[in-house]
């Protein structure tokens, strides 16, 4: 999958509705953004904590199903994702990376840190998710 491909797939949901982009992909990470705007920020004025839980859960999920994509059968589903919130942003665009902690067959472990234009962390992030075929 290229990022074209993958920017059509993500450009349906809440996803769409927060302006997050696919930007990069490696041998080993996944990198996408999102804006800090009217749609991201809580009414205290900041980002708002699920919108960047949103976009966590977003790289994970697709890493993984870029991994199990060569099996036609594959779906994945985040089952636990968490993050602890360090640093406020008001304004621009927050750029994350996820990248694997643990892949296995059934189960992935994902990092993704989230930072900011002056590349200050704002948010760590850790997600599980479930690897399986059609049934699972």
């Amino acid at each position: 999958m290229d990022l074209v491909q993958i920017n059509q797939g993500i450009n349906l949901g809440i996803e769409k509705v927060l302006g997050i982009r696919i930007i990069a992909i490696g041998p080993d990470f996944i990198c996408g953004e999102m804006p800090v705007d009217e749609r991201t920020r809580q009414p205290f004025g900041i980002l708002h904590g699920g919108a960047s839980i949103v976009l966590a859960e977003t790289l994970g999920s697709w890493a993984s199903y870029m991994i199990a994509s060569d099996d036609p059968e594959a779906r994945v589903a985040g089952i636990e994702v968490s993050g602890s919130h360090v640093r406020s942003v008001s304004s621009g665009v927050v750029t994350a990376v996820a990248r694997p902690v643990r892949l296995g067959r059934s189960v992935h472990f994902w990092r993704i840190d989230i930072h900011d234009q002056e590349n200050n962390l704002c948010c760590s992030a850790k997600l599980t998710v479930k690897v399986g075929g059609s049934k699972d």
